[in-house]
């Protein structure tokens, strides 16, 4: 909330709504006339959302839809110039605790992942790609040493149709320690890739900048290093005056800083949240202010 500088009477998007737990927040710090867009989606998130912000019915409005249609969804609903836009990506706690979304290897359901119900499901890419194109994914988008050997074991067992058998085919191959589940790194890097979670964000980010009034604020938490690199680099580019390579001796490209970076590390989580919210060890808060 400090790093939105949520007031009253400003307009604020939040485009990953979840439960609507940012949105609550925002909307009592914007009171008494400030409004809330809410974008999810997950039909079933923005469900719940309705009923937790049902007392400020006539300040939020809620629309299913994947933030990749930020700029139609704003637009339509009156949301072209705001004050504050938050992005908490990844999937919420709600879409991780329910066995029948498939996003965990906690609760055996089927391998479906999809945030919106439609297209490929997890269980349609671990079932009929290629196994160099598995490891392939694998190794991108979980960042996962073993993608090779675990992508063989994929393809050497299939047809795979719930989480708790790829988890457990997973634990079988895997070899040495770790700190986390052996599968936390092929079901990050399934979900990422059911949902095409990068290249969406990566497309998203610049948007985000056009709908914010000058000073406006942009926050992101991300939650591994693929989408923090992202956004990252997307800010740092965004608050430089020149963006030539190195060896040019002078400027040529014209680029204007549009954006002020407000943290220059990632604001993350304190001992003591990490401690009653442990899904919170690894986000990193980014913020920055349009110029």
């Amino acid at each position: 909330m400090d790093g939105l500088l949520v007031k009253p009477g400003g307009l604020y998007i939040d485009a990953t709504t979840g439960a609507g737990g940012h949105s609550l927040a925002i909307l009592a710090a914007s009171a008494p006339d400030g409004r809330v867009l809410c974008i999810d989606a997950d039909p079933g998130a923005l469900a719940t959302a309705r009923r937790n912000l049902a007392d400020f019915a006539s300040r939020v409005q809620f629309v299913n839809a994947n933030f990749s249609e930020l700029e139609t969804v704003a637009v339509q609903n009156g949301f072209d110039r705001v004050d504050g836009i938050l992005f908490d990506l990844g999937v919420s706690s709600l879409q991780l605790d329910s066995a029948e979304r498939g996003f965990s290897f906690q609760h055996d359901g089927p391998l479906d992942m999809r945030l919106s119900g439609e297209g490929p499901s997890a269980a349609d890419w671990v079932n009929t790609l290629p196994e160099q194109e598995l490891a392939d994914f694998i190794w991108r988008y979980g960042e996962e040493r073993q993608s090779r050997r675990i992508a063989r074991a994929v393809v050497a067992h299939r047809p795979l149709h719930t989480t708790g058998e790829l988890a457990l085919l997973i634990t079988q191959v895997k070899s040495g320690r770790e700190k986390i589940h052996p599968a936390t790194r092929t079901f990050q890097a399934l979900r990422i890739a059911v949902n095409q979670e990068l290249e969406v964000l990566e497309a998203v980010l610049p948007v985000a900048i056009r709908l914010l009034v000058p000073g406006g604020r942009l926050a992101v938490i991300a939650f591994h290093s693929l989408e923090d690199r992202i956004v990252k680099r997307f800010f740092r580019t965004e608050s430089s005056e020149c963006v030539c390579p190195p060896h040019v001796p002078a400027c040529t490209c014209n680029h204007r800083a549009s954006l002020r970076v407000l943290t220059r590390r990632p604001i993350e989580p304190s001992a003591e949240e990490r401690s009653h919210n442990r899904r919170s060890r690894s986000a990193k808060l980014r913020l920055v202010s349009r110029l």
